[in-house]
């Protein structure tokens, strides 16, 4: 794991380092991934089961999960489990409740205008799955989805060779919501939804991270459905004073790198102690954990420490970093805020861990990625509310504005836009 030191290499040198872009041009996978979607697109269910077959279950033979199967997979799961999602499904609900917006109207002297906001109608998640497990991942898109009033919430995760899929899945699903459940993954799941099959209804807009042909296909289906964003690899920044515990910033750093070895995981810090110390407990933890190999592929990649040469210069390349997660691991984490205006989520203090924004505090950890915190936020209740403006206007306060009008549509070269106004003022 490299070692940087501003005061050498110089500020533009050491931003480089901890930016990230998983997000560049892949030739192949995008012709795999318009294979797959034109395949889709003509022949819908019976591609899906194609693909299903050749992916995911040999045996695959329906799309959709029945009530009996969700009814005979929930049962299977325990108590503390169950505890477990309703516990995470009763914070997420709650902290996304305090998001909800209403419409507004501003009426004065014959003028009136205002903003009507209405959910979509119809969303589909994407859950990853196979191999894996997310039941979390379930929480965090559909209940905000669900709060901000989505009629109708459609979930598509392949499943496992078996051809079913995860009874904590379907539990999570059943407690947010979540009104359909279909046994379709990959990029045939994101055009299913996009174009919509004899079994899948098309949806509004898609939502939820993925692999690469997931999220190539978001990328080359947007205009027709509309996607929340392109989420590559994991990622943390975690910026530490030399008050902080070592034990606890190497901790959160392997937390996201374990997920995959393309994960990134960044250590700015302005104590060269402190990065040694820190350096040395990465050693020793990583021995302990059983993904060890993961770990240390992704932090010989795509990862870094960098000793800065004071903390506002650490905030200045977290900035610059633009991270999925950002841990404030600093004396006083709430004045060190206000120097942070680009990070997916913000984790502050010691005892502000990622795994409690992953699973259970309340915000969405589907977050942006790859640097994109510079101008895209976590998903949120806002992510499936669109807007409509209106206006009304009675005569005479038309005809008050009529003269700066007919101005500008002059200005423009548009004489039908003044018309548009003079033939009203001549009735």
């Amino acid at each position: 794991m490299q070692t940087i030191y501003v005061s050498r290499v110089g500020f533009e040198a050491a931003a480089r380092a901890v930016k990230r872009n998983t997000l560049q041009e892949n030739p192949r996978a995008e012709a795999i991934t318009r294979d797959i979607l034109l395949d889709v697109r003509m022949r819908g269910d019976e591609a899906l089961l194609e693909l299903g077959r050749k992916f995911d279950c040999p045996t695959l033979d329906t799309l959709e999960v029945t009530a009996a199967e969700c009814d005979a997979a929930c049962e299977q799961v325990d108590e503390a489990a169950r505890l477990a999602v309703k516990t995470a499904a009763r914070n997420i609900r709650l902290f996304h409740e305090k998001q909800k917006r209403t419409s507004w109207m501003d009426a004065t002297e014959g003028k009136v205008t205002g903003q009507v906001l209405r959910a979509l109608h119809r969303v589909g998640v994407y859950v990853p799955g196979g191999t894996a497990v997310y039941p979390s991942s379930v929480l965090m898109s559909a209940i905000p989805a669900k709060v901000a009033g989505v009629k109708e919430l459609f979930i598509c995760t392949p499943c496992g060779k078996s051809g079913s899929l995860h009874p904590l899945v379907l539990y999570a699903a059943r407690v947010a919501g979540v009104d359909r459940i279909f046994k379709v993954g990959g990029a045939q799941a994101v055009g299913a939804m996009a174009f919509g099959t004899r079994t899948i209804p098309a949806v509004e807009k898609i939502v939820g991270p993925g692999n690469v042909y997931v999220n190539i296909a978001k990328k080359q289906l947007w205009g027709v459905v509309d996607m929340d964003m392109l989420a590559g690899p994991s990622e943390v920044c975690v910026v530490a004073d030399d008050g902080a515990k070592p034990e606890f910033a190497a901790a959160d750093m392997l937390a996201q790198a374990e997920h995959d070895v393309e994960c990134a995981a960044y250590l700015i810090t302005p104590s060269e102690e402190f990065a040694k110390t820190c350096a040395k407990e990465l050693e020793r933890q990583i021995e302990l954990q059983p993904r060890r190999e993961i770990l240390r592929k992704a932090l010989e990649d795509h990862g870094a420490i960098v000793i800065s040469e004071s903390l506002e210069q650490a905030y200045e390349l977290a900035n610059a970093c633009a991270p999925e997660h950002l841990a404030l691991m600093v004396r006083d984490p709430f004045s060190a805020l206000g120097c942070i205006h680009n990070a997916g989520a913000v984790l502050m203090g010691d005892y502000a861990p990622q795994t409690l924004g992953d699973y259970l505090a309340g915000p969405s950890h589907t977050l942006p990625t790859s640097g994109t915190a510079r101008f895209a936020s976590p998903l949120n209740v806002d992510t499936f509310i669109k807007k409509s403006s209106f206006i009304y206007y009675s005569s005479a306060a038309l005809k008050e504005v009529s003269p700066t009008l007919e101005s500008f549509a002059g200005i423009e070269g548009f004489e039908a836009h003044a018309s548009a106004v003079r033939v009203r003022n001549e009735q």
